[in-house]
């Protein structure tokens, strides 16, 4: 027995190894001085009627949310044209596919996606004990999808497509992805993830509204995050197949959906054309910038389709985080393939433009 002043000796806590081997989220770094254009964030304040909605909603701190959110649900099934069981509200789209990856895939399962594509996906298959199948992205940073068909196995439980593609802004068109839906077998559930949707403008693009009914194993997911200019509270959701959600339903974290996320939703809902034009305005400078870098002679840049640009600089990408840096630009590094940029204000765009050209100058 050891005294009160004497330390217990140390014995390790066993952990599971894969687990512990796995990398923490790592959020976009802040700015204290400058532009944050690292998290994809809408640069727009919360849209009218968003922020007495959610003073209201503060009002009953002392109550817990309602889990059901049965009137955010309601107002998004209408919007789609479907049923409320038709609907799931997580507090997040990234909630949502850890709930949807916990309900389908476990131990000896697999978990299908294109690769590099969103951070998330291969940590949160390893978190049920699935096996992540990451397939290189094409040459020109899209989904490669006839090889993500072809590493579909008797094994494979889910199978994530990312369009815009989160972090190379490249879209999958609606041809590839019924291409593709044709060579998935019926029992393995497809998870479109349009984390960007409202910023796309090309209209051979894939749209979830236009399929979500027509595959009975697809589940079309959205945010208020991005377009929406709720990322602080956290809300997303799901349309798909009562009996695909239902699974889904049992692994959410109890009374994770706030009511203030709830009621900031609605407000917004409700203020669709001002969304639109933000969201237009947004894809226009988005554009400009594009057309901007291709006259400072960047190459392989892929034609962004999401509310970001993706610079593929590879190894140098801490150099070019560096040069972005210097000129007042935080940008979001991913080592070792590149770097992505948030269209931001339009005060930063000549920023990033300035930051560019040094760059290209650098890199030839």
């Amino acid at each position: 027995m050891t005294s009160g002043s004497e330390a217990a000796p140390a014995v390790p806590v066993r952990m599971r190894p894969e687990i512990l081997a796995l990398p923490a989220y790592r959020q976009g770094q802040a700015a204290p001085t400058g532009f944050k254009l690292s998290s994809n964030e809408n640069p727009y304040d919360p849209l009218p009627g968003v922020l007495e909605a959610v003073d209201r909603a503060t009002r009953q701190l002392h109550r817990y949310p309602n889990a059901a959110a049965p009137e955010i649900t309601a107002r998004l099934a209408e919007e789609w044209g479907v049923e409320p069981d038709e609907v799931i509200v997580a507090a997040g789209s990234v909630a949502l596919l850890m709930q949807f990856t916990m309900a389908a895939a476990g131990h000896g399962d697999e978990v299908v996606f294109s690769w590099r594509s969103f951070e998330v996906y291969p940590w949160m298959t390893v978190l049920p004990g699935a096996t992540a199948v990451p397939v290189p992205n094409t040459a020109d940073h899209r989904h490669d999808l006839d090889a993500m068909a072809a590493a579909i196995t008797d094994r494979t439980r889910l199978v994530l497509v990312c369009s815009p593609n989160n972090p190379t802004s490249s879209v999958v068109t609606k041809a590839e992805f019924e291409a593709f839906m044709a060579k998935v077998p019926t029992d393995v559930l497809v998870v479109l993830d349009e984390a960007y949707a409202e910023f796309v403008t090309d209209p051979e693009a894939v749209n979830g509204r236009a399929l979500v009914r027509r595959y009975p194993n697809l589940v079309v997911l959205r945010t208020f995050s991005k377009a929406y200019g709720l990322a602080g509270l956290r809300i997303g959701y799901g349309i798909g197949r009562a009996d695909v959600l239902a699974p889904a339903r049992t692994t959410i974290v109890p009374l994770s959906l706030t009511d203030h996320a709830q009621v900031a939703a609605l407000a917004s809902l409700d203020r669709g054309d001002e969304l639109r034009e933000r969201v237009a305005n947004i894809a226009v400078r988005r554009d400009a910038v594009y057309e901007a870098l291709l006259e400072q002679g960047w190459t392989g840049i892929p034609k962004p389709h999401g509310n970001f640009v993706w610079f593929p600089v590879g190894e140098r990408t801490p150099e070019v985080l560096e040069v972005f840096r210097r000129h007042g630009i935080i940008a979001r590094g991913y080592l070792p393939d590149g770097v992505r940029l948030t269209i931001g204000e339009e005060e930063s765009v000549q920023n990033v433009l300035t930051a560019a050209d040094e760059i290209a100058r650098i890199l030839r």
